[in-house]
């Protein structure tokens, strides 16, 4: 049963409802109780500490209005302000209140309805957000747990320590754009051994001009290094001879480098590491080897999606999954007027990142997923742009993930191929 939509929230909430709205602070949070029509059940708003004494407050607090208004359902609502939330969900779902969010957008749009005034405070925002949980405005959260929560956490830290290295590594790009840009005509990797053997001890041009030919290859002689000989030696001293690299600040210069390279092997060992961990991880969840067999799809997808989508089950259909992506197909439409449609954006961000490249490479790679985008572009009828066609297969994308994760079946390559024959089928 869908219970996402908007009728069906607004049918949740009964004469037996009680419906808390709690301002999220840092430390401070503020609590406000309402029935079905809105009508508040105390003077002022409960003030409980970010701390398990505070939550043990708020619980014989709802607990005690409950009892004395005959409840038996509670609601409580909040902003999703930023990560503050986390720990007083968790303990508002394990005491058995499973809380739900309202858009931080529409507590800013609506909360003037009252007394049309735009004062924000602390009292006056969990009466607003009560209001918008009692008229349906809201969603369900999902806090993942077991091997989810495992996956999503690990997913999240190979996410930020990707960053970190793309960032050591356009910070090293500066150095050497710097102090050393003929470089790269020697070396188009940074992560070169024979290369980075040389920067170690003569980080700069004029070091390396000091070391000269034979230095050079004396170096990877002693380090017993195969392919690198005489001839590399000579193109690297010759770059560092006609350099034009700044020769300011040469102590700090090499300094820096040193720090920048000790820190790129460092995140890359820790991502080596990680990747290790999720692919051990992955195995705990059903049908994720078929997923895996698909040419094309590696393992850093799969573990992206399943750590943003979480349990597959919560979903009753891919248009749920398309939504929550950001993938949703949003119309410009007025009288007769046909706008382009778009893409909301409205989603998490990085699941909409993880099926994008999903896409990318399977059109590189998959010839079926190839066919598609081909024929998406060039059909007589409504032919899509390059980007859009690119997300359209990331949407079949999302489909296909869906369907094999629910229903454990193989991926196949001749059904998927029939969206392209089907149309011709009609035709005829």
């Amino acid at each position: 049963m869908n219970c996402n939509t908007q009728n069906a929230k607004i049918a949740s909430i009964t004469e037996k409802t009680l419906i808390v709205g709690i301002d999220v602070g840092s430390e401070i949070h503020y609590a406000r109780a309402f029935d079905w029509r809105n009508y508040e059940y105390t003077k002022k708003p409960l003030e409980f500490s970010n701390t398990e004494a505070g939550f043990q407050t708020l619980k014989e607090w709802v607990e005690d209005i409950a009892e004395k208004h005959g409840k038996t359902a509670v609601i409580p609502g909040m902003e999703p302000t930023g990560h503050y939330w986390f720990a007083l969900g968790k303990f508002l779902q394990d005491s058995g209140m499973r809380p739900v969010h309202v858009n931080p957008h529409h507590v800013k749009k609506s909360k003037e309805l009252d007394d049309n005034n735009p004062n924000k405070n602390d009292r006056k925002d969990p009466k607003t957000i009560a209001a918008l949980v009692n008229e349906g405005r809201f969603s369900y959260p999902y806090i993942p747990t077991g091997i989810y929560a495992e996956i999503r956490s690990l997913s999240n830290l190979r996410f930020q320590t990707q960053e970190e290295l793309t960032r050591i590594k356009n910070r090293i790009a500066r150095w050497f754009a710097i102090y050393f840009p003929e470089y790269k005509d020697v070396y188009g990797d940074y992560k070169a051994v024979s290369g980075r053997m040389v920067l170690k001890e003569a980080p700069l041009p004029e070091d390396i001009q000091k070391l000269g030919v034979e230095g050079v290859n004396k170096i990877w002689r002693d380090a017993k290094l195969r392919g690198a000989g005489m001839k590399r030696a000579k193109t690297l001293v010759s770059a560092a001879e006609h350099s034009v690299g700044s020769k300011e600040a040469p102590g700090a210069a090499r300094m820096e480098l040193r720090n920048l390279l000790n820190d790129m092997d460092v995140y890359t060992s820790r991502l080596e590491e990680l990747l290790l961990k999720i692919e051990e991880k992955l195995k705990e969840i059903p049908y994720v080897d078929k997923l895996m067999g698909i040419k094309g799809i590696g393992m850093v997808t799969v573990s992206g999606f399943i750590a943003e989508v979480g349990e597959i089950g919560r979903f009753d259909n891919p248009k749920q999954l398309q939504k929550l992506a950001g993938y949703a197909i949003v119309a410009n439409d007025s009288g007769k007027h046909n706008g382009e449609s778009r893409i909301s954006y409205r989603g998490r961000k990085r699941l909409r990142y993880v099926l994008y490249e999903a896409a990318i490479s399977l059109i590189g790679k998959n010839a079926e997923f190839k066919a598609i985008h081909e024929y998406y572009r060039t059909r007589k009828e409504n032919p899509l742009k390059k980007m859009q066609s690119v997300v359209a297969v990331a949407c079949k994308v999302l489909r296909v993930f869906y369907t094999i994760l629910t229903k454990g079946v193989d991926y196949d390559a001749g059904k998927l191929m029939g969206d392209i024959r089907r149309p011709q089928v009609q035709a005829a």
